[in-house]
């Protein structure tokens, strides 16, 4: 256990999963985690230094990050598959890596068949080859029930933050859900700081009218749900006293959704006859339930040179000419401005509340 109790492993920063690979990694496969640093502009500068000049910022990101952690002290980082050009790219990451002189043990999981099971076992021995199976399991399981609870409750903040009188009390209450979660040893403390969390929130009056602006946020997977990556966007649209909807999470996206990609594509299959990428279905089933709620905007977020997703575009063009309901598309990099960023979004918060009175 000495050898695997020296491995220190990370993870690229990813909005605020790292609570849970943290969880993981320690509870479930007794090594040590390195958190890697909150995400910055130094991060964005340390990955596009040494990045191709066409890849997506997502992979410029990541790369920083990644720098980032092995400073931080990492001696292994693993890398996720994807079923996009991300696939692809755990394996130039380690060449980049290895070029500017780092040192490291590379899992990228594009080396293995995550359909199946056994591919898991071979991942959990190349961590830790001593790792108890039936105490990883009951724990990974609690790091899993993390990832669900970390999103429900950042989609309730969303819904109602905006509309909190004393502009500070829900935001307190979700900083504190998160410490809880970053602190948790086991399940007990998972439990407790998700209950309390959820029972703080629920008991904050909120000032919010009975048919308040709704808006839905769908896009690339990376982008849509890293708050550093899209510059806190739906924190801006809820300080405008807005209610954010997003389906695109790691619980609907990996835990709940399944199987279940053939069914939404049925259910779309008069927009879309194929798959277009890894979130293409989920996104335009989204759009097209949005729309058909009633909600008075949409907006689709993607990387620079998202290929995928520019072939979302022309479908949520027709969800928007059928239902009438306004799409703002947002693109990021590396030049994104916070301060345009904002000017657009207050532009299109105008235009939907003078259409939702008129309507």
């Amino acid at each position: 256990m000495a050898e695997a109790k020296r491995r220190s492993i990370s993870f690229p920063r990813y909005a605020e999963y790292g609570c849970a690979l943290k969880y993981i990694m320690e509870q479930a496969l007794d090594v040590k985690y390195v958190m890697p640093p909150a995400l910055t502009k130094h991060t964005m500068e340390l990955g596009t230094k040494y990045s191709p000049d066409y890849v997506c910022t997502p992979f410029k990101t990541v790369l920083g990050s990644m720098i980032e952690a092995l400073e931080a002290g990492a001696d292994t980082l693993i890398m996720t598959h994807g079923l996009c050009r991300l696939g692809y790219y755990g394996e130039l990451l380690e060449q980049i890596l290895r070029d500017l002189g780092y040192q490291f043990d590379f899992i990228n999981l594009s080396d293995y068949d995550m359909d199946k099971k056994k591919e898991y076992i071979k991942i959990i021995r190349r961590i830790n080859p001593k790792v108890n199976p039936a105490r990883c399991l009951a724990q990974f399981m609690e790091g899993l029930r993390m990832v669900e609870y970390l999103d429900e409750i950042t989609g309730e903040y969303y819904k109602g933050c905006g509309f909190d009188p004393t502009g500070t009390e829900y935001k307190r209450a979700y900083q504190d859900f998160l410490t809880a979660m970053y602190t948790a040893h086991c399940r007990s403390d998972v439990e407790t700081g998700y209950r309390a969390a959820k029972g703080r929130l629920q008991s904050i009056p909120l000032d919010k009218p009975a048919q308040p602006l709704r808006v839905g946020v769908v896009g690339e997977f990376y982008t849509a749900m890293d708050a550093f990556s899209n510059l806190e966007l739906e924190q801006k649209l809820a300080d405008m006293r807005v209610e954010v909807h997003r389906w695109m999470t790691m619980t609907n996206q990996f835990l709940h959704y399944g199987n279940g990609q053939k069914n939404l594509r049925i259910k779309i299959q008069d927009l879309c006859q194929y798959d277009m990428g890894p979130t293409a279905t989920a996104n335009i089933w989204y759009a097209r339930q949005c729309a058909e709620r009633g909600f008075d905007g949409l907006i689709h977020i993607k990387s620079a040179g998202c290929t995928p997703e520019i072939d979302v575009m022309p479908v949520l063009q027709n969800i928007s000419a059928d239902y009438k309901i306004p799409v703002l598309y947002l693109t990021y990099d590396v030049q994104t401005s916070d301060v345009g960023l904002q000017t657009r979004l207050e532009a299109f918060y105008d235009m939907i509340a003078m259409r939702k009175k008129v309507f």
